[in-house]
Order: structure tokens, then C-alpha cells, then sequence
């Protein structure tokens, strides 16, 4: 008796953990319903950072450089360093809910949608410098894309 009240309690709070908010799978709503215009990719930064914080910006700059000019060049795409504690930047900081030391991109479309996401999957990526260019390039071609899947 005591093992069928423990299954029933563990089904009743796994129940709800197999769809994403809104009881849709995430890879089936899209964030943004127009056509995508730019994608910007921001290394927000902290005052004093480390040294893989400073990998993760150096490493985000060169692939949007190598992967991206054409898009840097008309605006389609944006890269930036921002330091959370500029107040200059501080519109910016809080659009995006930037805390400390992150990688985040932003998806705006013509209809003036903007989807925010921050990218922590990157950080398990600085030991292999080729494979994280390699998957970033390929983060960002699908959000020009409108592609949210992944």
C-alpha cells in the first residue's frame, strides 16, 4: 500500500514536466511570428571577469567575425561586448535580464517581435574552440533562419 501512495505521488509531480509552459512543446510554437531582421548576439560581461568569461567573449566575436561579415556589415546581425555595470548600457542589460557574465541572442522580427534567449550550453564548449565556433555559427544561421528548434 505505502509503494502504490509513493508511484502515485511521484506521477502526480512528474505530470506536469513533459511540455513546455503553455502545454505546448517549445519546438512547435515559434517565439517571434514574422520574418526575422536581425539576430544580435551579446557577450554582457561583469566588471571583473575570468578567464573563461573572457574565452567565451573572444570565442563569440570570432565566429560572428568569420561566420557573419556580410551580416555584421548590413546590420542583420550584431555583436557586442556589454558590461552589466555600465550605466549606459543599463536599457539594454535589462531587456535582455542579464545578471553577470553571459552569452545571449536576440531574434527581432518585422513585426517588431523580439525574442530573447540566453545560451549557457556554450560554457561546456571553451575547451574545444573549433566545436564551439562550429555550433554557434550554427545557432545563429538558424535564428536568421526563424528556426527556434534547438
Amino acid at each position: 500500500m505505502v509503494a502504490l501512495s509513493v508511484l502515485l505521488a511521484l506521477n502526480a509531480l512528474s505530470a506536469g514536466c513533459t511540455t513546455a509552459p503553455g502545454g505546448a512543446d517549445a519546438a512547435t510554437v515559434p517565439p517571434i511570428n514574422g520574418t526575422v531582421t536581425k539576430v544580435e548576439v551579446i557577450h554582457f560581461t561583469a566588471p571583473n571577469q575570468c578567464y573563461s568569461c573572457v574565452v567565451l567573449g573572444d570565442y563569440a566575436e570570432e565566429t560572428v567575425k568569420t561566420h557573419f561579415p556580410e551580416e555584421l556589415g548590413s546590420g542583420k546581425v550584431i555583436f557586442d561586448h556589454i558590461d552589466i555595470g555600465d550605466p549606459e548600457k543599463k536599457e539594454i542589460v535589462e531587456r535582455y535580464g542579464a545578471t553577470g557574465s553571459s552569452l545571449w541572442l536576440g531574434t527581432y522580427d518585422d513585426q517588431g517581435g523580439f525574442y530573447k534567449e540566453e545560451d549557457t550550453r556554450v560554457w561546456y564548449k571553451l575547451n574545444d574552440k573549433p566545436g564551439f565556433m562550429q555550433y554557434l555559427n550554427a545557432l545563429i544561421e538558424m535564428r536568421l533562419a526563424g528556426d527556434f528548434s534547438q
